[in-house]
């Protein structure tokens, strides 16, 4: 999963981002030029129309809201509910822009600090049913800066506010936040085990998802320092029988740190007819490795899942271990891991929390939906305080020199994506730089994001589809800059 709920759930083991169609708008659907700004327009009024009935929640009233103005997307009624369920609602921010026919305005969820544009547009004459509604997340604006907090501020407000969010079921699990290596607040919310009432805790193991591609970077990085693997170096260099020579020759290790290879992914329907089957990194390279590239490598990026399994079985292919023993000897055990690994799901892990998904207006456990492992794209289990200790770690280069852990975690924007480097996401939140990765699935919500300048180490982990990126970039927004 990358950011808030543009980037949330889509793929089991990753972080995407972009734009978040609604209510029957598609990517790439044209929308009308500009015109003159028409007050109290058709286009307006149905957009607070449609804003008013989803704020409510209420699924029959929402329906009959499409069958009367939106009927195209009356069949969608179960999707457009868990939207409600996910944001909350949105509140009026701001008009943008507006045609007798079209309308744009700024959103905002409701609980959180996404801003969205909206866009609706109506058939020009009566009764003026809506053609497309679409919803776009943004960076929140400027005139509506929120400004920071100092240190004590923001303990006491973040409390304040996990507290509530839990009591309104928007979170469970767990959420850090050390400066200079040491914990200013952590706390723990809701249930691990609902049918046994089990608490979480800060020691709670937690699934991570896309997340675990840190490690794997780190791992790469480290036989890259060692001399053991060039950046340059094509996959079939050390995948001596990968099946696909095409792939084989031309995607390198850089192609595949940065998602640029054209791996393509791993999930879809064959995942899930041998979601059970797939028990080692070689067992998907021969499901998906006669598979041709996507694209050019290094002509587009394009978030692989794929790639980041690649990486795995090249390091179990340089360094001779298996990739969970060599992540466990050479990154957990030097940063003092104690609670971190990728366990099969059906071994007893002892206080691995059971994560819980959305189903309608209700929620259900997500262990259809689980791999039979975590692998070295995503999908292993750990701790808000093991996610410190690797953050501290790999600030005080524990796990790499200072030049490749530079070259680590600092963006590759000429791959196609702005922030993303090898493996972490390298941005600036209201001119603080900070890096880190998410991840998200069913069940299970993540955050890591380091502020190198400032000293800060945030950390959220959730047993729920959502709510630890949303914790995440509300400390973010709110830190001490230094």
């Amino acid at each position: 999963m990358k950011k808030a709920w543009t980037r949330t759930l889509v793929i089991l083991f990753m972080v995407c981002a972009g734009v978040t169609p609604l209510c029957g708008q598609t990517a790439g659907q044209a929308t009308q030029p500009p015109g003159p700004e028409v007050a109290d327009s058709p286009a307006e009024r149905q957009f607070r129309g449609w804003l008013t009935v989803f704020n409510q929640g209420d699924r029959t009233a929402l329906l009959k809201f499409f069958n009367d103005n939106f009927p195209s997307e009356a069949a969608k009624i179960d999707r457009n509910m868990n939207f409600r369920a996910g944001t909350g609602g949105f509140e009026f921010r701001k008009a943008v822009s507006g045609t007798a026919t079209q309308f744009t305005a700024l959103v905002q969820e409701r609980v959180s600090d996404q801003f969205a544009q909206a866009v609706v547009t109506v058939e020009p004459n009566e009764p003026h049913r809506i053609l497309s509604l679409g919803l776009r997340a943004i960076s929140r604006p400027p005139e509506f800066a929120i400004p920071r907090l100092t240190e004590a501020e923001l303990v006491t407000q973040l409390g304040t506010k996990l507290n509530e969010d839990a009591k309104k079921g928007l979170f469970s699990g767990a959420v850090l936040v050390a400066h200079q290596g040491k914990s200013v607040f952590s706390g723990a919310y809701g249930l691990a085990n609902r049918e046994t009432a089990e608490p979480n805790k800060l020691t709670t193991r937690f699934r991570m998802g896309s997340m675990n591609k840190m490690f794997t970077a780190t791992a790469i990085m480290q036989l890259v320092q060692a001399g053991k693997i060039k950046l340059d170096d094509p996959l079939g260099k050390f995948i001596t029988d990968y099946p696909n020579k095409d792939v084989a020759t031309k995607v390198t290790i850089h192609h595949l740190l940065t998602h640029t290879g054209g791996t393509g992914d791993i999930f879809g329907p064959e995942f899930a007819s041998h979601r059970l089957q797939l028990r080692t990194l070689d067992d998907y390279i021969t499901l998906y490795g006669s598979r041709g590239l996507a694209f050019e490598p290094g002509k587009r990026w394009d978030y692989s899942n794929y790639g980041f399994v690649l990486l795995g079985a090249i390091v179990e292919r340089v360094s001779g271990q298996s990739y969970y023993d060599y992540v466990r000897d050479h990154i957990f055990t030097p940063a003092g891991m104690t609670r971190t690994a990728s366990e099969p799901e059906d071994v007893a892990v002892p206080g691995r929390s059971i994560g819980y998904m959305s189903d309608g207006a209700s929620s259900k456990p997500n262990t259809e939906t689980l791999p039979y492992r975590g692998t070295s794209a995503g999908g292993g289990y750990t701790t808000v305080e093991d996610l410190l200790h690797f953050a501290s770690a790999l600030m005080e280069h524990k796990l790499l020199n200072a030049h490749y852990t530079e070259l680590l975690t600092t963006a590759k924007p000429e791959s196609g994506d702005a922030h993303y480097a090898y493996g972490f996401e390298d941005d600036v939140v209201k001119g603080v730089r900070r890096i880190g990765h998410s991840g998200g699935a069913p069940g299970m919500n993540g955050d890591l994001r380091i502020f190198p300048q400032a000293g800060y180490v945030v950390v959220a982990l959730a047993n729920m589809d959502r709510g630890a990126q949303r914790a995440s970039s509300w400390i973010s927004e709110r830190l001490p800059a230094k």
